[in-house]
């Protein structure tokens, strides 16, 4: 049983804490996006495994592309607004619902043609006419953008004014929208702003203030663009919020139909042309040269394809997120707050009774499963902030190391006190380098006991003063234990004259017999050798041959702490520590000065002489003990 399993009966106040810190920290890292990164790399691995999501319904792309610009090799793209009206023309006839033209037609074919007085007056006038008619006509959306706050009319980039001129009303809000894309911290786009120029500034002077995806949403869905709140899927969308692009999928999952068929003269037989009936259709460049490339979820170095994703099809996901009503979810506060809090304090609760390798197992599990639960979470469209939860876990197991590191150290100085007291220090050290420390309730082990009695010690007692008694009793004992700590022995107790230990406890000592009759036979030495100093001290006083007589059985015993709760002591009790304690008595009866039982003897292996073997009825046992008299171990 590890350390965690004897820290009381505190668990639920200490999970409860270590879940609470752990809580405020995954909390904390949310709410002041530090560990936003991280968590982005995770959102853009949930794209990435999960590929195309959802065939696009409700929106279309058209993309100006090479093969398109190949077939006129000779007009530069600045005076290709005839082509763009044919293309318009032919959408209509199509039957779609919106063309979102994702180009800033900044510059006028007719004010350069007029400027340099190359043609004449009239068909510089006219040659910008059938773009201007389809504009005026309405279902058309124009780009503009944003390119500083959005303060003055310098912070906006907006169409010539010949097609500003030419839109329905002259609502320049309704039909232009900015076509700026805000991307996150690492530079990668993953959500859209409804307001892309949100000061008041834009409101007053009637500017774009609304993004291009979202402005051809909204006129698609025929909402006012005016209001501060839209309804999108079935629910209000403020106009100060930045919603996660729903992605179709990866670049290309939007099949861009060429802009080449559009001005084919068979366009409206193409069954690729009528599919797009009823639907938004945003035209955007696509050849090689465009610099409208951005980083997504999809482009991110750890194991992604590094591809970028056209700007158009980025605007495309942002028409099809809002009109398909396909929202990607962040997860809710109270939601959040309460899956932090019980996944943490599960974690703190199971992870304090556990040993700390078995902690950082059940950690890294969690982890795992964490970060498996948030993906089959975002493919129901939500996502949950898998990263800052896992940085509550790593709190949680930094709580409990820490909280392992103070009540071991505690467990650890309380133990070596109280063994201290007992054992050699050699012991106490090997003790306290034990990975596990010794349960102090009780445990039922193999051991050799050792009892050693003074022999005539009521004959000193009557002849000694009872201060020198204590004198004898305190050198003697000084000497005694010396020679039982150097064998490993747990000196147990002193009653009297006489003195028990073990060996086996409360570390295993595999060679606890052999232990036990070396400490007999050095014990017997050093009564023989403390004869010289009981008849020098107490010379003339009559006293008898100062001897002793030591039993030492080996066998099962329970060891621990035994007592109340007023007054502990460790301690051994069983068969095997009475039949030691008889054995010593029988010592004086038989003139044996160490007896051995056969147990130990058995176990001692090679080397032990022995004298007699004696088959003595003990008390507390019908059957008789069979012990040796111990000589000499080699």
């Amino acid at each position: 049983m590890g350390l965690a399993r004897r820290l009381g009966h505190n668990f639920g106040i200490i999970a409860l804490a270590a879940a609470l810190l752990a809580t405020t920290v995954a909390e904390g890292l949310y709410r002041s996006g530090v560990a936003t990164r991280i968590e982005y790399l995770y959102t853009d691995l949930w794209h990435r495994l999960v590929g195309p999501r959802e065939a696009p319904r409700h929106t279309a792309l058209v993309m100006l592309d090479d093969p398109t610009l190949n077939e006129r090799p000779d007009e530069p793209l600045a005076f290709w607004t005839p082509h763009f009206a044919k293309a318009v023309g032919v959408l209509r006839e199509a039957g779609v619902k919106l063309v979102a033209i994702d180009f800033i037609f900044s510059g006028s074919p007719e004010r350069w043609i007029g400027k340099l007085g190359l043609i004449g007056r009239e068909a510089s006038r006219n040659y910008d006419q059938p773009f201007r008619e389809q504009i005026n006509r309405g279902g058309v959306l124009l780009a503009g953008f944003r390119v500083d706050a959005g303060d003055t009319v310098d912070d906006f980039i907006l169409p010539s004014p010949d097609y500003l001129l030419a839109l329905p009303d002259l609502d320049l809000p309704g039909h232009v929208g900015l076509a700026n894309l805000p991307s996150d911290a690492d530079g990668a786009v993953r959500r859209f702003a409804l307001v892309e120029a949100p000061g008041e500034f834009a409101r007053k002077e009637g500017m774009p203030r609304l993004g291009f995806g979202v402005l051809a949403a909204m006129k698609a869905s025929e909402q006012d663009s005016r209001l501060d709140a839209w309804r999108f899927g079935g629910r209000e969308i403020a106009a100060g919020r930045a919603v996660p692009i729903a992605f179709a999928g990866p670049p290309g999952s939007f099949h861009a139909l060429s802009f080449r068929k559009l001005l084919a003269p068979d366009a409206l037989n193409d069954p690729a042309v009528r599919a797009l009936a009823g639907k938004v259709v945003v035209i955007g460049a696509g050849y090689a040269s465009m610099n409208d490339l951005h980083p997504t979820p999809y482009s991110t170095s750890i194991g992604g394809a590094n591809t970028l994703m056209a700007g158009p099809e980025i605007q495309a996901n942002v028409v099809e997120t809002l009109l398909a009503g396909n929202f990607l979810d962040e997860t809710p506060a109270l939601p959040r707050l309460i899956a932090f809090a019980a996944v943490l304090g599960a974690l703190a609760w199971y992870g304090m009774r556990l040993s700390a390798w078995r902690s950082v197992v059940l950690v890294a599990l969690a982890m795992l499963l964490a970060a498996l639960a948030a993906y089959l979470l975002f493919r129901h469209n939500l996502l949950f902030p898998v990263a800052h939860l896992q940085a509550g876990m790593l709190a949680v197991l930094i709580c409990l190391s820490l909280l392992r590191l103070t009540r071991e150290q505690r467990e650890r100085e309380r133990i070596g006190q109280m063994f201290g007291r007992y054992v050699s220090p050699q012991v106490v050290s090997e003790l306290l380098a034990s990975p596990e420390l010794p349960e102090l309730g009780g445990q039922t082990r193999q051991i050799s006991v050792l009892f050693s009695d003074i022999r005539n010690f009521t004959t000193f007692s009557e002849k000694l003063s009872a201060r020198e008694v204590v004198e004898l009793l305190n050198t003697y004992f000084e000497r005694a234990c010396a020679v039982l700590l150097a064998e490993g022995a747990t000196i147990d107790k002193f009653v009297g004259d006489a003195i028990m230990a073990e060996f086996g406890a409360p570390l295993e000592q595999p060679d606890h017999a052999r232990r036990a009759v070396n400490a007999a036979l050095a014990l017997r030495a050093v009564a023989v050798e403390f004869r010289a100093w009981v008849e020098q001290r107490f010379a003339g006083r009559g006293l008898p041959q100062f001897d002793v007589g030591i039993g030492v059985h080996s066998g099962e015993a329970v060891v621990g702490n035994i007592g109340s709760s007023v007054r502990m002591e460790y301690t051994a009790i069983g068969d095997t520590v009475n039949v030691a304690s008889r054995l010593e008595g029988e010592t004086k009866a038989i003139g044996a000065h160490i007896l051995a039982s056969r147990d130990t003897v058995s176990m001692f292996g090679d080397g032990l002489k022995t004298g007699t073997l004696h088959h003595l009825i003990v008390k507390g046992r019908a059957t008789p003990v069979e012990a040796f008299e111990i000589i000499v171990a080699a």
